[in-house]
C-alpha cells in the first residue's frame, strides 16, 4: 500500500481545488464520473450540506455533536484544516487514520487515471474533488448514519453538492473568494444557493438584504423549503452582553426547544455564534420531522460536548507567567475580522479591548482581503507580527502584507515564519504583564502552525 506521507505529497501536487484557467475546472459533472466509478459512495448515506461565508465550520461541528449525542454514527467533512490534513474527516469525532486515508487516496487517484485513459474524465481531478471522493468513500465504507458535510466554497459547483441532502444550510453571507464567486453579495449568494433541493428544508437566518433576496427567489425557483432559524436566536440575543461574560470560556442560558426548556452551554463564544447555533438546532428539528430520533436533552448535550478549535478560543496565561493570555482565532476575511472585534470587546476589559494591550500576529493567503482585515483589526493592537504559513505557496509574504497594510498606523513588525513569530510576539507581550492580550488570527494555517508552536492542544 502507499505510504501515508507518500499520498499527501502526491495530494498536495494535484493543486488547488481552483484551477488556473476555467475551462480546466474539475466540474460537478466530472465529479460524478468519479463517485459513480466507484460505485457511488456518496448516495449510501443521507446527509446534511452547509455553504455560507462565515460559520460554516461551527455549524457543521455543533451538529455533528448533537448527532453523536442522540447515538448516531456521524461522519463530519469540512475544509480546511487546522493541523494535519485528517482533520477534514472525522466519524464520531476522530479523524481519518493514516492507513484508511493513504488507501482511500490510492483508490481514487487509481479510478481518476483509468477514467482519463479511456476519455471518461478530461483530466485528473483536483486536490478538493479528491479529499472529497476520499471522505464520501470513507463515511460509505464506515456504514455512519449521516454525514454533515461542509462546502469547500460556494455551492453551485462545489463538489460536496453531488451529495442530495436531507437538509440544506446556509450561513451568513459575504464578500469573499470574488474572482471566483462573484463581486457582489447577491452573486454570491447565488452560488450559496445551488445546495437547495425541491421539495427539501433549507434553513437560514435573516442577514444582508441583498443576500435574502437572492436566497427568496432561488428558493420559488428550485421549490426548496424555507425555514428560519430566528425563533433559536431571537431569544438570546437581547440578553447577548450578559451571557457572553458569564464564563470565561463557556456561554450558559436557558431556551426552548422543540416545546422543552433546556440549559444550553455552549464553547463556541462570541455572538456571532449564537447564530450557528441556530442554525444547528434548527437543523436538528428538520432532521427529526424525518424520523431521526433527537431529544432536546441531546441537543443540550451535543451543543455542551461541541469542539471546533481556533475558532475564539481563549487560552489562559501561564500560571507563572510566561506566557500571556491568548486568543485563537480564524478571522481569514472582513466579516470574520469585525466578528473577532466584537467578540473582544464583549469578553475583555468590561466592554473595551482597549484596557488590554493587545499584541497580534497576523499572517494570510494572498488572495484574501489583507488592507480590509487589517484596517479592522490592527487599530485595536499595540503592535502586529505579520507572519507566513510555511510551504503554502497560496500565502503573502510579509513583503506582501507589509505593502498591503503599512498604512495602518499600527507599529509592524516582521516574522519569517509562525514559529519565530510566536517567539516574537511573546518578548513583545512580556513588558505587560498580566494586562497582555495575545491575539493569533488570519489564515487557518497560520492558526495551525501557531498552535502546534504553543502546544495547544487541538
Amino acid at each position: 500500500m502507499l505510504p501515508y506521507e507518500t499520498a499527501v505529497a502526491e495530494l498536495y501536487r494535484l493543486g488547488h481545488e481552483l484551477h488556473k484557467t476555467a475551462s480546466y475546472k474539475f466540474d460537478l459533472k466530472h465529479m460524478r464520473v468519479l463517485s459513480e466509478a466507484m460505485g457511488s459512495p456518496h448516495a449510501k448515506f443521507p446527509s446534511v450540506l452547509i455553504a455560507g461565508t462565515n460559520g460554516k465550520g461551527s455549524t457543521a461541528a455543533t451538529l455533528a455533536s448533537i448527532l453523536r449525542a442522540a447515538g448516531y454514527r456521524t461522519g463530519l467533512y469540512t475544509s480546511p484544516h487546522l493541523v494535519r490534513i485528517n482533520e477534514r474527516i472525522r466519524i464520531d469525532g476522530d479523524h481519518i487514520g493514516d492507513a484508511d486515508f493513504a488507501q482511500g487516496y490510492e483508490c481514487i487517484n487509481a479510478t481518476a487515471a483509468e477514467l482519463v485513459a479511456g476519455g471518461r474524465l478530461p483530466w485528473h481531478p483536483s486536490f478538493f474533488e479528491t479529499i472529497t471522493a476520499i471522505a464520501f468513500r470513507h463515511f460509505a465504507e464506515q456504514h455512519v448514519d449521516l454525514v454533515v458535510a461542509e462546502v469547500g466554497m460556494g455551492g453551485r459547483l462545489d463538489a460536496t453538492n453531488i451529495l442530495e441532502p436531507l437538509v440544506g444550510v446556509i450561513t451568513d453571507i459575504d464578500l469573499d473568494h470574488q474572482k471566483f464567486l462573484g463581486n457582489t453579495i447577491g452573486e454570491i449568494a447565488a452560488e450559496k444557493a445551488g445546495i437547495m433541493r425541491r421539495g427539501r428544508p433549507l434553513v437560514t437566518l435573516p442577514q444582508h438584504p441583498e443576500a435574502n433576496a437572492t436566497l427568496g427567489r432561488a428558493m420559488e425557483e428550485t421549490g426548496a423549503i424555507g425555514v428560519n432559524a430566528a425563533r433559536y436566536v431571537a431569544p438570546v440575543l437581547p440578553r447577548a452582553d450578559e451571557l457572553v461574560r458569564q464564563q470565561a470560556t463557556r456561554t450558559g442560558f436557558a431556551m426552548e426547544i422543540m416545546g422543552e426548556e433546556v440549559e444550553i452551554e455552549t464553547p463556541l463564544l462570541g455572538r456571532h455564534q449564537l447564530r450557528n447555533l441556530a442554525l444547528a438546532i434548527s437543523a436538528v428539528e428538520e432532521l427529526t420531522k424525518q424520523g431521526f430520533l433527537i431529544a432536546p436533552r441531546q441537543i443540550a448535550e451535543g451543543i455542551r460536548l461541541t469542539r471546533w478549535p481556533g475558532r475564539f478560543q481563549i487560552v489562559p496565561a501561564a500560571a507563572d507567567g510566561s506566557r500571556a493570555e491568548m486568543v485563537i482565532d480564524v478571522a481569514h476575511n472582513p466579516a470574520g475580522a469585525w466578528a473577532l472585534r466584537a467578540a473582544l470587546s464583549e469578553h475583555f476589559a468590561a466592554g473595551s479591548p482597549a484596557e488590554r494591550k493587545l499584541i497580534m500576529i497576523y499572517g494570510a493567503m494572498r488572495d484574501k482581503a489583507i488592507r480590509e482585515v487589517g484596517q479592522i483589526l490592527f487599530p485595536l493592537a499595540e503592535r502586529v507580527v505579520l507572519t507566513r504559513a510555511g510551504g503554502n505557496p497560496r500565502a503573502a509574504t510579509t513583503a506582501e502584507l507589509m505593502e498591503a497594510v503599512g498604512g495602518c498606523g499600527t507599529p509592524l513588525v516582521e516574522a519569517p515564519n509562525v514559529a519565530a513569530a510566536v517567539r516574537q510576539a511573546l518578548a513583545e507581550a512580556r513588558p505587560y504583564g498580566p494586562s497582555a492580550l495575545l491575539v493569533i488570527t488570519g489564515s487557518i494555517y497560520v492558526v495551525g502552525e501557531a498552535m502546534q508552536a504553543l502546544a495547544v492542544g487541538l
